[in-house]
């Protein structure tokens, strides 16, 4: 065999391994963000509840998976994988509830147990000192409603009737210029996540309104709590 021939036939099989290399290389990215869990809703609440036991806590859980899901529903998303990262973002707060764990410490479970990127990704860019940007519709909604859930329910928990079917968005707009009312909620949060969504901030607080009063007996705000 002539130099020149084992120097073709080097080469031809340089190529075909390089091929095969490439390939293999293709298949594992593309199933690098791919899901290993069915996005079950009681799967996922359980995982919540094992996790979370304040009943305030699993109630703001509920309220964002309602907003989220009705986000979904809008946007023709998919509600399964929506509702689900609302019902899971906060799972490991009340265990570690320092910026230094929160929320990594619940992604790193979620994506250890075969959770989509996509949600731990949006799940990571609702916590602001990370710096995670919100580069999905998800992330964005998910930030979005996550402080604004909180200022509706105490807004529903001091009208008399505790029944959040009564709130009207007026009154959760004149709670709002009201900065001693529900401290703790970050209105530039709320005001930053609904520019980012696209959607005006009167037009949010009512749609999120009128997803929670659709979820309010699992909230625990449909007056049983009155009296």
């Amino acid at each position: 065999m002539t130099d020149a021939s084992r120097s073709a036939r080097f080469n031809g099989s340089s190529s075909v391994w390089l091929f095969l290399l490439l390939t293999v290389s293709l298949i594992c990215c593309s199933e690098e963000g791919e899901s290993n869990v069915e996005l079950d809703r009681a799967s996922a609440e359980a995982l919540l509840f094992e996790w979370t036991k304040s009943p305030g806590l699993r109630a703001h859980a509920r309220a964002v998976e309602a907003a989220l899901c009705a986000y979904a529903k809008k946007y023709g998303e998919d509600e399964a994988l929506w509702g689900v990262t609302g019902l899971l973002h906060d799972m490991d707060y009340e265990k570690h509830p320092s910026p230094e764990e929160h929320p990594e410490t619940g992604c790193a479970v979620l994506r250890e147990a075969g959770y989509p990127e996509e949600m731990i990704q949006a799940i990571l860019g609702h916590a602001q000192y990370l710096n995670v940007p919100r580069e999905t519709r998800l992330a964005q909604a998910l930030f979005a409603v996550d402080e604004l859930v909180g200022l509706i329910t105490a807004v529903a928990l001091v009208n008399p009737a505790k029944d959040i079917r009564q709130v009207k968005p007026r009154s959760i707009r004149k709670k709002w210029k009201d900065k001693n009312f529900a401290k703790g909620v970050n209105r530039a949060d709320v005001e930053l996540g609904a520019s980012e969504l696209g959607v005006p901030l009167e037009e949010h607080v009512a749609f999120t309104l009128e997803a929670m009063q659709g979820a309010a007996e699992d909230l625990g705000l449909d007056g049983s709590r009155s009296g």
